[in-house]
């Protein structure tokens, strides 16, 4: 497939339709990052890497500060809603199709602003990176940042996830774990001869609906946390007594946990029994105390009126934490619309999103 020429100094909406158009669902980005690469090939404040389908452009103007800003190329599949539309909205113009929160309008404001900024005030890192929406072991963020740290090192990270126009710093970690119960089984019409292991699951399940999650303050920001029941699994027929039951649990916790804290607390909540965890993140500090992070908090809340929130689910930023690197989320679009039939984000979202990073990287 031909390269798309993308233009990228002139309309940053015109921009985004064009990359909603170029399908890139995970593991098809590459005519998308062949574009990027492309657009942004020869430009002389900018040196171009690349790394599989993720593409890294970054200035080398030897300011005092290094900042990333990232976003992903790839989207979930389509669902009948590409080609694009510009359509009228409640509050005003909106662009439609897939991709269009998650995250193709942040990754347009990214694109404009690589290309345009030839002397921002901040040495900037700009990385779009491939399968985002996929199994983390394929994540191309998580690619750059296990074989080429140096590339996405900095003062602060910003990921153009979608945040409706607003700074959410840093996420809380996630983890799933399985409780397990076991009994005897037996025949359902001999049941006295076996032990339930379904039942057995009763004092689970009575622990988390008496559990009472936290509100965690961090970095001055407010985050929940929760504990759920998000699946249950035992029997192997209708006429045996089950002598095995799986409750899995999901467990959001705040950054001020380690991903091993917060498996201790787990522990604790369900003590008297096996458990046994299968997936974990750990979070991202918002590290709003860091110069970088407050320097960029009151030039785009002083645009917008908006303070920093938490973030409240998992996103890339906790691998930037990772690397003690600072990072928050701000980009265009409700995060409620995204992998939605009808994505759409509010076009004065992202002309909002390119105001407020042109103006924090010109002051």
């Amino acid at each position: 497939m031909a390269t798309t020429p993308l233009p990228l100094t002139g309309d940053v909406v015109a921009l985004a339709r064009l990359l909603c158009d170029i399908p890139s669902v995970s593991g098809t980005e590459g005519p998308l990052a062949d574009a990027v690469e492309a657009a942004l090939q020869g430009r002389a404040h900018l040196e171009v890497l690349r790394d599989g389908d993720a593409v890294v452009a970054r200035t080398r103007l030897g300011r005092a500060e290094r900042v990333v800003i990232a976003g992903h190329l790839d989207t979930v599949p389509i669902a009948g809603n590409v080609p694009s539309e510009l359509r009228p909205g409640p509050d005003g113009t909106e662009l439609w199709g897939r991709g269009s929160v998650d995250m193709k309008a942040g990754v347009a404001v990214q694109l404009v602003l690589a290309a345009t900024l030839e002397a921002p005030t901040r040495d900037v890192t700009w990385v779009f990176y491939d399968n985002e929406e996929v199994d983390a072991d394929r994540n191309g963020l998580g690619r750059l940042v296990r074989e080429h740290p140096d590339w996405v090192r900095g003062d602060l990270a910003v990921l153009c996830e979608p945040t409706a126009g607003a700074i959410e710093g840093g996420c809380n970690g996630t983890l799933r774990a399985e409780v397990r119960l076991t009994g005897r089984a037996a025949h359902s019409g001999r049941a006295w001869l076996g032990v339930n292991a379904i039942h057995g699951a009763a004092p689970v399940l009575a622990r988390l609906a008496a559990y009472e999650p936290r509100a965690v303050e961090v970095d001055g920001l407010v985050y929940r946390e929760g504990l759920n029941a998000v699946g249950i699994r035992g029997g192997i027929a209708g006429n045996v007594i089950p002598d095995e039951c799986v409750v899995t649990v999901n467990y959001r916790f705040a950054p001020a946990l380690t991903l091993e804290g917060a498996q201790d607390h787990v522990r604790e909540v369900f003590d008297g029994f096996e458990v046994t965890f299968t997936d974990g993140a750990p979070g991202a500090r918002p590290g709003l105390d860091h110069p970088a992070a407050a320097s960029f908090a009151a030039a785009v809340s002083g645009l917008t009126g908006r303070p920093p929130a938490a973030k409240e689910g998992w996103t890339d930023v906790a691998r930037f934490s990772a690397l003690g690197v600072p990072a928050v989320n701000f980009g265009p679009g409700d995060p409620t619309l995204a992998h939605a039939d009808d994505e759409r984000c509010p076009v004065d979202q992202i002309t909002g999103c390119l105001a407020g990073l042109q103006a924090w990287l010109t002051s």
